[in-house]
């Protein structure tokens, strides 16, 4: 060992939270974290590569995560809005696929039937969906709709007596290849408005097709939904949602999730980035003692921390029934741009090794890019946010 290396099992500030935004937390949610983090480094991170290079998601790994009962910004147990976003940045900073599962079905999905299901339906439906019975996934965007999905949902519901039939396709659907249900949202011939159904898999004329060849997100089982003549019991329509301004009260929870994962995603880009820089060596020091490597690790860090501080208040704003649509916009605008340079920066630290996967850094970037696209583009939650300053739309 050089005389200026240390021991990188002792790292200062070995969590990264370089302004203690955990003290904020209960001693109960610092105790929980610490559970969560302990069942993540070792159920998740050491597998994390291999699921990713198969492209496949681990099954068999849900009856263990029910066990966890895992809080989320949306199934938050009684828990403040902070502790369920620093938890879903843990879960992505172990793996970016991981938590997008869990975004999907405790996000997306029972946020829709949190939302916009009736009482009734809620008692019916949620036990088997909190419990993991049930897994779920949320059909909105389309193969020729995202951004304006909003007034041009295609796929089309038609009221047919006690049923509604619905046609159409689906797009990008995380989890659909092996969910027991869906949530689709449909736009209904007879008022043009936006509906939601909930869309049992097994029903005929639904089917599901996993997406290839993707180089992010490789874990995440993303599918292509088709749906011919689907009928749906209208007992399985969700009463709340006659609207896409309904379907806007759940993507305004998810938006401010997808900000802690691209908290987390950094962190994670830290983590590894700051390990190799301090075992790796090159002109007989650690290259952490370089003065170029140490200013790329501050940018990860102070990226991640201005991130947090941002997604810190507005999980207090949240908490607080204050909470806007546009600093959601916002800041997931930013925490997405600030990944991306960290992401970046951690790939340029490791070199060549930054492209495989082995070293985990390679995973990480490219995972970046998904979050940097899904729960609206740079582009919209830029432009819902200047709407929010100038008064104007500015979106065509």
């Amino acid at each position: 060992m050089s005389k200026t290396s240390i021991d990188v099992n002792n790292l200062p500030y070995p969590g990264g939270d370089f302004y203690a935004f955990e003290d904020l937390l209960s001693d109960k949610e610092r105790s929980r974290l610490a559970e969560i983090r302990a069942w993540l480094t070792r159920e998740v991170r050491p597998h994390a590569v291999g699921w990713w290079n198969q492209g496949a998601f681990p099954k068999e790994l849900i009856p263990r995560i029910a066990e966890l009962d895992p809080v989320s910004p949306v199934h938050r147990q009684g828990y403040s809005n902070l502790f369920a976003g620093i938890t879903h940045a843990e879960f992505t900073r172990a793996d970016t696929s991981f938590a997008t599962f869990l975004g999907v079905h405790d996000g997306l999905f029972t946020g829709s039937i949190e939302a916009l299901a009736s009482p009734e339906q809620q008692r019916e439906w949620l036990p088997d969906i909190y419990a993991l019975k049930k897994i779920g996934a949320f059909g909105l965007t389309e193969p020729l709709g995202g951004s304006d999905v909003a007034g041009g949902t295609r796929t089309t519901a038609r009221r047919d007596g006690g049923s509604w039939v619905l046609n159409g396709a689906k797009r990008w659907i995380g989890n659909a290849t092996f969910s027991d249900w869906v949530v689709v949202y449909a736009r209904d011939l007879a008022d043009n408005q936006v509906k939601g159904f909930l869309v049992d898999t097994t029903t005929p004329g639904f089917t599901s097709t996993k997406i290839e060849n993707k180089i992010a997100l490789r874990t995440v089982e993303n599918a292509d939904i088709v749906l011919d003549d689907v009928v749906v019991s209208d007992d399985y329509h969700l009463k709340g949602a006659n609207s896409f301004r309904d379907t806007n009260k759940v993507l305004k929870v998810t938006r401010l999730a997808v900000g802690w994962q691209a908290v987390g995603q950094q962190l994670a880009a830290f983590d590894v980035a700051r390990r190799y820089a301090v075992e790796r060596e090159q002109f007989g020091r650690p290259i952490a003692s370089f003065q170029l490597i140490q200013q790329q690790l501050v940018q990860i860090l102070g990226n991640a921390m201005s991130s947090m501080g941002m997604m810190v208040r507005l999980s207090q704003l949240e908490d607080a029934g204050k909470a806007k649509d546009e600093q959601s916009a916002l800041a997931k605008a930013f925490t997405t741009a600030r990944m991306r340079e960290s992401v970046a920066a951690g790939r340029n630290i490791l070199g060549g090794n930054g492209i495989v996967a082995d070293y985990e850094m390679a995973k990480i970037f490219s995972d970046a890019e998904a979050i940097y696209s899904y729960e609206g583009t740079q582009e919209i939650n830029t432009l819902v946010a200047g709407r929010a300053i100038t008064g104007m739309a500015a979106f065509v």
